[in-house]
């Protein structure tokens, strides 16, 4: 079975790596293709995934290369990992929006609008040579924002299947504080990439005790305190909302904090330079507890149960994926990308039956779909009036004198990865 990871050379790729070693009878890799274009990234990540395998005893061979087409052919799966413009693209996303009183976030609002136009036409163009290559393989979409880019993926006829660490995240949160094993946890999630909402939590399965009430009440202070939102709030929900909910819920609040310390970017960047550092040494054969700061938590595991399940059937049978709605959510169309439990197999994944959602929650969900729709009609077509709808569109812009602003700064600051522009 081999596997190409596209972004190979990221900082988030051994715990990619660990969770392969680690979880090797439930995806028996004999190849791993990790391509990047950066080369001493690529060779730094290359030589500490080989160690990792070699401690823990896999006896599969890691290639690292730049060639794209020669890294994905034969791959039974593609993962895409990939960050177009790299952190200092990051770092304009999370600034600039800030000058029009708008959240400045990489994957939600301004932007994440500017990340999806950078990064659809590199993705498609991606996918078409994996389609070349083996015409069979699974695209296994990581890369944000994951809603917008699976749907491009889909509507362009690939075998495509996006995925988030939100849910996965929740799973094991919600195990610990029960104190049961992840697997009898089953979450009710609903909504889209980066909103969504956990309805029920379950024991056992689909059909178990929903403990969510429960939960809530014995473990409220924590989970708000992680959401960084109110215990009230959370309490007259009744749900446990994403953590990029408070985007929404707190916009205001988020924007000046946002404007009085350094971006997540500069973070993340000084965190990058660190981890390759330590990725350099040769006594080095774990991934660094550094790595757990970098974000990203239980990647490899969700990205493994998702893999298997596409490829043999091996998986968990129900995983949280993003998929096409397909009359799930009756309110959007059926091309629309959500982000629900789905039965998984080598066929791909089916979205299973989800109660009706509140008003209170579906109208944002129809709110943000129209926009991901136009946003995805930006990146393949291009022009200065799609950017401005897509933005009109967004709940967290709404107003045409920030769309004009973030219109013309957007444009701006992504002149070199817009071919129309």
């Amino acid at each position: 079975m081999k596997l190409a990871v596209v972004g190979g050379g990221s900082t988030y790729t051994p715990e990619l790596i660990d969770g392969f070693a680690r979880l090797r009878e439930t995806l028996p890799l004999t190849e791993l293709v990790l391509v990047d274009p950066a080369a001493e990234r690529l060779d730094l990540v290359g030589g500490l995934a080989r160690r990792i395998f070699a401690r823990q005893g896999h006896g599969g061979r890691i290639v690292t290369t730049s060639d794209l087409d020669a890294g994905v052919d034969g791959a039974d799966a593609v993962l895409l990992q990939l960050r177009v413009g790299g952190q200092a693209a990051r770092e304009r996303d999370e600034t600039w929006p800030l000058e029009c009183g708008c959240v400045g976030q990489e994957t939600t609002g301004a932007g994440g609008l500017a990340k999806a136009l950078r990064t659809v036409p590199v993705v498609l163009d991606i996918a078409e040579r994996v389609r070349r290559a083996n015409p069979d393989a699974w695209i296994i979409d990581f890369t944000n924002p994951v809603g917008i880019v699976t749907r491009a993926l889909l509507q362009a006829g690939h075998r495509a299947v996006g995925l988030c660490n939100v849910a996965i995240g929740f799973q094991r949160k919600f195990a610990a504080l029960l104190d049961v094993a992840p697997a009898d946890v089953h979450l009710d999630h609903v909504g889209l990439n980066h909103l969504t909402w956990e309805t029920g939590v379950r024991l056992g399965g689909p059909e178990g005790e929903n403990v969510l009430p429960r939960l809530l009440a014995d473990h409220g202070d924590a989970i708000a305190d992680d959401l960084r939102l109110p215990r009230s709030l959370v309490d007259r929900l009744g749900v446990v909302p994403s953590y990029y909910l408070r985007y929404f819920y707190a916009h205001d609040a988020v924007v000046e904090e946002l404007r009085t310390k350094p971006s997540r970017a500069a973070e993340v960047a000084a965190m990058e330079k660190r981890l390759l550092e330590m990725y350099g040494d040769p006594a080095l054969d774990e991934k660094p507890e550094l790595l757990a700061k970098r974000g990203g938590a239980f990647y490899s595991e969700a990205a493994v149960d998702l893999a298997a399940s596409l490829l043999g059937g091996g998986g968990s049978p129900y995983q949280v994926v993003n998929t096409h709605n397909n009359g799930t959510l009756p309110f959007l169309p059926d091309d629309a990308v959500i982000e629900v439990q789905a039965a998984v197999g080598p066929g791909g994944a089916s979205p299973l039956p989800v109660a009706p959602l509140d008003p209170l929650y579906a109208g944002l969900v129809a709110n943000v779909t129209a926009y991901e729709e136009l946003a995805l009609e930006a990146a393949l077509r291009g022009g200065r009036d799609r950017v401005f709808k897509a933005l009109l569109a967004h709940p967290l812009v709404g107003q045409y004198g920030y769309a004009d602003g973030l219109t013309d700064r957007l444009i701006a600051h992504n002149r070199e990865h817009l071919a129309w522009a």
